[in-house]
């Protein structure tokens, strides 16, 4: 049974507040009013569900549930807990923001470039609010998403966020619901979309109190965070109906464009429809909004149609292009990197999509993935670094840390000239060096220690390792605050100028937008990647040296219309890493290029040529 009306607290006209929990298991519900010293017996509406109407009670008013004579607990549907997860919920008015966003209209995914942010380290000050002053900057380098890190309730002032245990109430000291909706609008007001990270695999272990109220855990199975969410079980129509009325809140309380899920491979559920493919069914939809989820399983079946017998997810992450990039530029083999390495795998994931489409893992030592040569390049998102790859390393540098300006150009280059949807991670544009490690601010003394311990368990095997930062201090979080100053600073200014003009190619050619698997090309031969995309205007390439040593790369002829007549100039430059805004030497490369020849390629070398001659077009 799905409720009625909407779980939680609303506030009515005339000073009076509906509320309506699911307890199942408890025959006495009573709504406990500490600011008005009065409890109130809620009615019984069946299938576990109880609520009134309470007179006297409006907007402000902190609240608590007692159940069958246990607690006080606060609401598992709060929308505000101004006082921290262990404190009271309250009664809020999403309604009442007046949104100036009426134009708005979602981009489609493949139109963006996103920049993955986290609220309490975006800026000095951690708030919705000073993050609106830095949108302006992400806008002029070309962004066009802002990709939210989790923003649900969690434990004290510091966290990732994927500790969250109140999926409704936005993180107070982030500027709660309130801010979240002027950030929202702010965005829209500036052509930014915005997604939502949400967390529907697990909820953190301090101030957890679903279980309390109902079976929305399920001891069947087993996630590396503790019990599953109960998506398959008995009564788990009620916790579906929860978590989709969770998504539905943030659009249309909050105008989110889109959702991430996170971790979905942690979602067990052996369901004939999946609980995934009711949420994609719920979410997405004439409004244009999409779903992008995070997995490890390279399954296909996650981003196919529904019709076509696929869970339905708009797109992915995908995990193997980071790896392949990874560990080409890097040269790192330990963890999950000892997969990968070979230039190849880079040009397979520009071609395919996964670079592990049904090969044997080292690294989980048996075949994995499945066929993904047939999903469309957009149906992938992109990147270099996220806030997963540089965290969960021991001390949560990043890439920009680990090598020269040159590679991490390069790596840059990958990103934003590939098909798929690419991704940032905050400060990634301007190059900022600030580490992004593992931080929490646990009230629980145990807890703390646990995470420690777990930490150090984690990261023993890495030889190079040296001290793992404590994800408790306070220093740990301050150094992963931006320093936005940067980006007019030396090589800081360098990486924004080359992101800018990356950026404004994607924009400028339609070959580098929506592409059709058959129209985007990759392939690989003497540490030379070369990337082929067209459309029916024109047909784009791009060529990488991805090693430290010279190379000649061979031209190839435009991959669309008539071939070129022999000898003819038929490519003209577009970009060449060598430009002396970018910090290179001055630009080498021959402006025109024709099929055949030979084409000189300095150490992590890069550069882009079109071709729109009739030849190259029809």
């Amino acid at each position: 049974m799905t409720p009625a009306f909407s779980l939680g607290a609303l506030p009515l006209h005339g000073g009076r507040t509906r509320f309506t929990v699911w307890a199942p298991d408890c025959r006495r519900v009573e709504l406990s009013l500490p600011d008005r010293d009065r409890v109130v017996k809620l009615s019984d509406h069946g299938q576990g569900y109880h609520g009134a109407v309470v007179d006297d009670c409006g907007v402000g008013d902190r609240y608590h549930f007692l159940l069958d004579g246990r607690g006080p607990f606060p609401d598992p549907a709060s929308r505000a807990q101004p006082e921290g997860v262990h404190g009271p919920s309250q009664v809020i008015d999403l309604q009442a923001y007046r949104w100036g966003d009426a134009t708005h209209r979602p981009r489609p995914l493949w139109e963006h470039v996103i920049s993955e942010v986290h609220i309490g380290t975006f800026t000095p000050e951690g708030t919705f609010d000073s993050a609106v002053d830095v949108l302006d900057d992400l806008v002029d380098v070309g962004i066009s998403a802002v990709e939210l890190m989790p923003v649900a309730q969690f434990p004290g002032r510091r966290n990732w966020g994927y500790d969250g245990v109140f999926p409704f109430a936005v993180q107070n000291s982030y500027g709660g619901a309130a801010g979240l909706q002027r950030f929202v609008d702010a965005c829209h007001l500036r052509g930014l979309d915005v997604i939502l990270d949400v967390v529907y695999n697990h909820l953190g272990p301090e101030g957890n109190i679903l279980a309390s109220f109902g079976p929305y855990f399920t001891d069947r199975y087993h996630t590396p965070w503790g019990p599953a969410i109960n998506f398959d079980g008995p009564r788990s129509n009620d916790v579906r109906a929860y978590f989709l009325a969770n998504a539905r809140q943030w659009s249309s309380d909050f105008h989110v464009d889109g959702l991430r899920l996170d971790a979905v491979h942690e979602i067990i559920d052996r369901s004939a429809i999946p609980f995934l493919a009711d949420l994609a069914a719920t979410v997405e939809g004439p409004s244009g909004r999409f779903l992008v989820a995070e997995s490890t399983d390279n399954n296909p079946r996650l981003v196919t149609p529904i019709t076509s017998g696929g869970i339905g997810v708009q797109a992915q992450w995908n995990d193997d292009f980071h790896h392949a990039l990874h560990a080409a530029i890097t040269g790192e083999r330990t963890g999950y990197y000892v997969d990968f390495g070979p230039v190849e795998d880079i040009a397979r994931s520009m071609d395919e999509g996964f670079v592990y489409q049904g090969e044997f893992s080292q690294f989980r030592g048996l075949d994995h993935g499945g066929p993904s040569a047939g999903i469309p390049p957009e149906r992938f998102v992109v990147f270099a670094q996220n806030h997963d790859h540089i965290g969960n390393r021991p001390r949560g540098d990043r890439l920009v840390s680990l090598v020269t300006l040159a590679q991490a150009q390069l790596a840059a280059a990958l990103v934003l000239l590939a098909p798929g949807v690419p991704l940032l991670f905050m400060g990634e544009e301007y190059g900022d060096p600030a580490p992004f490690p593992y931080f929490i601010d646990h009230g629980d003394p145990a807890l703390v220690e646990a995470v420690r311990a777990g930490r150090a368990q984690e990261f023993a095997a890495f030889s190079s390792a040296g001290e793992v930062l404590d994800a408790d201090a306070q220093a740990t979080f301050d150094m992963a605050r931006l320093d936005r100053s940067l980006r007019h600073k030396g090589d800081h200014q360098r990486q924004w100028a080359l992101h800018r003009a990356l950026i404004a190619l994607r924009r400028a050619h339609p070959a580098l937008l929506r592409t059709r698997r058959a129209s985007a090309r990759a392939f690989s031969s003497a540490n030379v990647v070369t990337l082929l995309r067209s459309d029916p205007r024109e047909a784009v390439l791009a060529l990488f040296n991805v090693s430290a040593a010279a190379v000649e790369a061979v031209v190839p002829p435009p991959p669309v219309g008539r071939p070129a007549p022999e000898g003819s100039a038929c490519w003209s430059k577009l970009l060449d890493a060598g430009a002396p805004e970018f910090g290179g030497n001055g630009e080498a490369l021959s402006h025109v290029l024709a099929a055949g020849d030979t084409l000189p390629l300095g150490p992590w070398e890069f550069c882009a040529y079109h071709c729109t001659d009739s030849w190259g077009a029809q």
